[in-house]
């Protein structure tokens, strides 16, 4: 198996940021032995910043129905960070097809925004124009976010190890 050197140069891949937060959350899989003792074991506000800035928000979902940051505890955020995990190493192929579908059922049904009336252009054609700038946007945002999520799994892990009174493993 061939290591990937994480250079200064790469320091900023996707490719990278995704392979660090896969493997801070499987680490932390791997050192979480029993998920129902971080139930109400509050995150402090200090590790929430220190790993993202994850502030609370009132009972918002994921896209696959999961809790999103809606306690403050660290049961909810082992729950998130492994189901977002399991999201990018299998994809969200399901909640895709079904958007796809309703979509598609919406233009066959003459839902209004499938075209620009008033300039007779499909919205896909405009949507295209600035393809490049889009991607460069949403590309920094999601390794923003996934250095955010990074932290957290490393910041629960040490939480954990602290819990369990096991501060010396791996070190």
């Amino acid at each position: 198996m061939m290591q990937i050197c994480d250079s200064y140069s790469q320091k900023h891949s996707l490719f990278n940021a995704m392979n660090r937060f896969i493997g801070a959350v499987s680490n932390m899989d791997q050192t979480v032995m029993v998920p129902s003792l971080l139930r109400d074991v509050p995150l402090l506000l200090e590790e929430l910043d220190s790993g993202g800035g994850c502030v609370e928000r009132e009972a918002q979902l994921t896209p696959n129905g999961g809790p999103y940051c809606s306690r403050r505890d660290m049961y909810s955020h082992y729950v998130l960070l492994k189901s977002i995990r399991n999201d990018i190493e299998w994809g969200v192929l399901q909640q895709a097809a079904e958007e796809a579908a309703s979509r598609k059922k919406d233009k066959l049904n003459g839902a209004p925004g499938s075209v620009d009336i008033s300039r007779g252009i499909p919205e896909d054609e405009e949507v295209e124009e600035d393809l490049e700038k889009q991607f460069h946007y949403h590309l920094s945002g999601l390794h923003a976010v996934l250095s955010k999520l990074t932290r957290k799994a490393n910041v629960l892990t040490n939480r954990y190890k602290q819990e369990i009174g096991a501060n010396n493993w791996g070190h």
